[in-house]
């Protein structure tokens, strides 16, 4: 079943259940930046393919199955979810962040405020970018989000930015590698 809960209560809910390691790079009022890194023992290209397919790997869905995820890997595409059809109501979807750049095997961009984010007056960007270290690839994953919130963000940016460690965490635990230390 679909639970959603309003931002305030999820924040709170993470603040205790998450510790703050956070990596946020920089936060006010206004907005904040989280960054974060792995490296893995895997080719860009094998670390694209996976990159591109969420559903084997992201965490935290509205439907409660990663199955449901999409992604279109091309300037204006949709990272997207389907609701499926419950109780006599047909199926929805969930725009998670609109595609804005596309160089394979080295960045992907999207646009978009992630979960409880969405209903606050906030703009984010993830810049994943996959650069040769090595045998392997090493994985930047910035998220930056600013605009107005009814949320501190101050006090959300090291939830924030622990979420966004989940998500590197699930593309390397599909790589075979670990984060760097945060």
């Amino acid at each position: 079943m679909q639970t959603i809960m309003n931002a305030g209560a999820l924040a709170l809910a993470c603040a205790i259940a998450t510790p703050a390691t956070a990596q946020t790079v920089s936060g006010d009022a206004d907005g904040f930046a989280s960054s974060n890194s792995a490296i893995v023992a895997a080719p860009r290209a094998e670390v694209w393919r996976e990159l591109v397919h969420p559903e084997n790997w992201w965490a935290h869905t509205w439907s409660d199955n990663p199955a449901n995820l999409r992604l279109e890997a091309t300037a204006g595409g949709c990272f997207c979810e389907t609701i499926p059809a419950t109780d006599g109501w047909p199926a929805g979807s969930v725009e998670h962040m609109r595609v804005v750049m596309v160089i394979p095997g080295s960045v992907l961009r999207m646009s978009g405020s992630l979960g409880p984010l969405q209903s606050e007056g906030l703009a984010g960007t993830l810049t994943v970018t996959l650069a040769d270290e090595g045998e392997g690839t090493r994985i930047q994953w910035d998220y930056v989000t600013g605009g107005h919130s009814r949320i501190d963000l101050e006090m959300l940016a090291p939830i924030v930015d622990n979420v966004q460690r989940e998500f590197l965490g699930g593309l390397v635990g599909r790589l075979g590698g670990e984060l760097d230390e945060g």
